[in-house]
């Protein structure tokens, strides 16, 4: 069986009960990086034996995995924060044991995704995820596409493009409200709130630490006035 288990994205309370037990009871735990799920695991004292998938793993060591599985032991599959299967290289080993007729059971919990939907005060009955942005290639066509997107986006963006990812959006998207959320859960967590104007100048000239999720509101949408609706 193959067990897809969210582990926190920062603060290790938030990881849940059955996540624990089931990193306990499993024979293998499939790591996006095993020194970081091995802080988790030591933290908690559970000695399930590590061994790695990533995004340069190839697929003999995605058939080892599931032929593990299929030799009856039980697998978690973790990434190094959060929800796996978003933004990490879990989709593949998820779908080829789908294929293969074995057992998928999902351990929810956390992901930065819905964790900064969830105090962004943007729309969020209806939203779309659009993952990292195209570094090069084909990032400005889909700049062009968010433009004419109807809905709430949710993007991520690390340290060393959040400056360039502001201001580009506010060049394709105009001055629409927004939510960026930094080091979530964590002790030095921030959550800028205003539009995309304000945000270009508070992170302007700033080397901030952490990962970003950048919650995009739909064109118009004005949060005071909704507010008052």
């Amino acid at each position: 069986m193959l067990y897809i288990v969210a582990t926190p994205i920062g603060n290790l309370q938030d990881i849940t009960l059955r996540a624990i037990e089931t990193l306990k009871k499993v024979d293998f735990v499939a790591a996006e990086d095993t020194r970081v799920t091995g802080i988790l695991l030591k933290h908690f004292q559970i000695d399930s034996k590590q061994i790695s998938f990533h995004s340069h793993s190839n697929d003999k060591k995605l058939f080892e995995i599931v032929d593990l599985i299929k030799a009856g032991n039980d697998v978690a599959l973790v990434s190094d924060a959060g929800t796996p299967g978003i933004s990490d290289p879990s989709f593949k080993l998820i779908t080829e044991c789908i294929r293969q007729g074995i057992e998928v059971v999902p351990i929810p919990g956390v992901s930065a995704l819905v964790t900064a939907l969830s105090v962004s005060g943007a729309p969020i009955d209806k939203f779309t995820y659009l993952g990292f942005l195209p570094l090069k290639k084909g990032r400005q066509t889909v700049l062009k596409s968010m433009a004419a997107e109807p809905r709430t986006m949710v993007i991520y963006e690390s340290v060393h493009r959040i400056n360039k990812t502001l201001s580009e959006l506010r060049e394709f998207l105009s001055n629409r409200y927004v939510c960026v959320g930094r080091e979530m859960t964590k002790m030095f967590e921030e959550y800028y709130k205003g539009t995309l104007d304000e945000a270009v100048a508070h992170f302007k000239g700033k080397v901030p630490k952490g990962e970003f999720t950048i919650v995009i509101a739909p064109e118009g949408y004005n949060l005071a006035h909704n507010a008052n609706d």
